[in-house]
């Protein structure tokens, strides 16, 4: 299976009739896996500080998580595996395999819990197939 089709088909797929408004799959180094077409465009330092943070659990709640320019609230993740940011009516949960981030932005009126088990559940099969 390509890297697009799991975006197209697993991560932009539709729960509860709610979908995300984009994602993608990012390698550790920041280059794009895949992505979806709406996907913010990023810079190397924003990933490279969602990298930190997974190595330093914290190390964003102080100035927020940036990605494409927008900044989020940092809240409750999982220290080294998940980190999830809130911004208004939507957030961003970012989870990381041996050698990606997947990566999901939503909005209302999917809820952080919809988007939170659309990435998660990639990531752990990806965590399975030694990825």
């Amino acid at each position: 299976m390509s890297w697009q089709a799991y975006v197209d088909d697993h991560l932009m797929c539709e729960i509860d009739g709610q979908h995300l408004t984009s994602a993608a799959i990012v390698g550790h180094d920041g280059s794009v896996w895949s992505e979806s077409e709406n996907f913010p465009q990023y810079k190397p330092e924003e990933i490279g500080a969602i990298m930190n943070d997974f190595s330093e659990p914290g190390s964003l709640a102080p100035t927020g998580l940036y990605l494409g320019g927008t900044k989020y609230m940092v809240i409750q993740g999982e220290p080294g595996a998940v980190i999830r940011g809130k911004r208004g009516p939507g957030g961003i949960t970012v989870k990381k395999t041996n050698l990606a981030l997947i990566i999901g932005i939503y909005n209302e009126p999917m809820t952080p819990g919809q988007c939170n088990m659309i990435v998660e559940r990639l990531g752990d099969y990806l965590l399975d197939q030694g990825f």
